[in-house]
């Protein structure tokens, strides 16, 4: 089954047609900017452009960097706040044309990842946390997501957690990957203290460069680089919307 899958960033958006049933894709994944400021109505006419790109006519699967719910906007943590309380998946629609499904960001990932990168085969409590404008989190639990988790939110010594240890701010303050590790680390242990999980998968752009880092991340679970990288989001939006067939 061909489902278009969308990824909506803080720098760009992107989407490519998926083969749901191997997770790859079936055309080359097209790329554009996103709108500054990150306003509903310019989002979506990027989220069209993407699809006419493509000539989609069929069912879209849509990443968004927020809370949620049926459709609708509940936060805007990386985004323009117009969108608390935005039917992203009503304004979607109207703006292509097409069926569409629009959920976390993060939990898109972490689908693609379970169904076909490093959480593959693996039970208990597998945690997926994506490193870069901020951080994102998918939990699964027995192979069952909980959706909406946020993790990056997390208080770390009175800050948000990804205002800590996110990439964009390691690429900010020009930390080595030496300084930025222990920040992470940090982060980590935090997340471990309160989930317990068995496995965590580090996922973002910044996973690709693991080597540089991953032998100073102190943690008691195993900890795996991401192997989609940043297709995940593309292709696990494109798994979700299947039952829009």
């Amino acid at each position: 089954m061909e489902i278009l899958g969308i990824d909506i960033g803080g720098s760009g958006i992107k989407g490519a047609p998926v083969d749901t049933e191997k997770g790859v894709f079936m055309e080359d994944r097209y790329r554009i900017p996103t709108p500054q400021p990150a306003k509903p109505e310019p989002v979506a006419e990027v989220v069209a452009k993407i699809a006419e790109f493509f000539d989609w006519k069929g069912p879209i699967g849509c990443t968004f960097p927020a809370v949620m719910k049926h459709g609708v906007a509940h936060s805007a943590a990386n985004v323009d706040d117009d969108w608390i309380g935005t039917d992203a998946h009503r304004l979607f629609q109207r703006t292509t044309g097409c069926p569409v499904l629009v959920m976390n960001d993060a939990d898109a990932a972490g689908i693609a990842e379970m169904r076909f990168g490093a959480g593959v085969g693996h039970e208990g409590i597998v945690i997926i946390l994506t490193f870069g404008t901020g951080i994102g989190s998918a939990i699964f639990v027995e192979g069952t997501l909980m959706p909406n988790t946020e993790l990056g939110h997390l208080e770390i010594r009175g800050k948000d957690g990804e205002d800590r240890a996110a990439d964009s701010v390691r690429k900010a303050k020009d930390w080595s990957y030496k300084k930025w590790s222990k920040r992470v680390s940090e982060y980590l242990q935090h997340v471990e203290f309160l989930f317990s999980p068995d496995l965590i998968i580090f996922g973002g752009g910044v996973s690709k460069k693991h080597d540089k880092f991953f032998h100073r991340l102190e943690t008691r679970a195993r900890i795996v680089p991401a192997q989609l990288r940043n297709d995940a989001g593309i292709i696990g939006a494109a798994l979700a919307a299947r039952d829009l067939v």
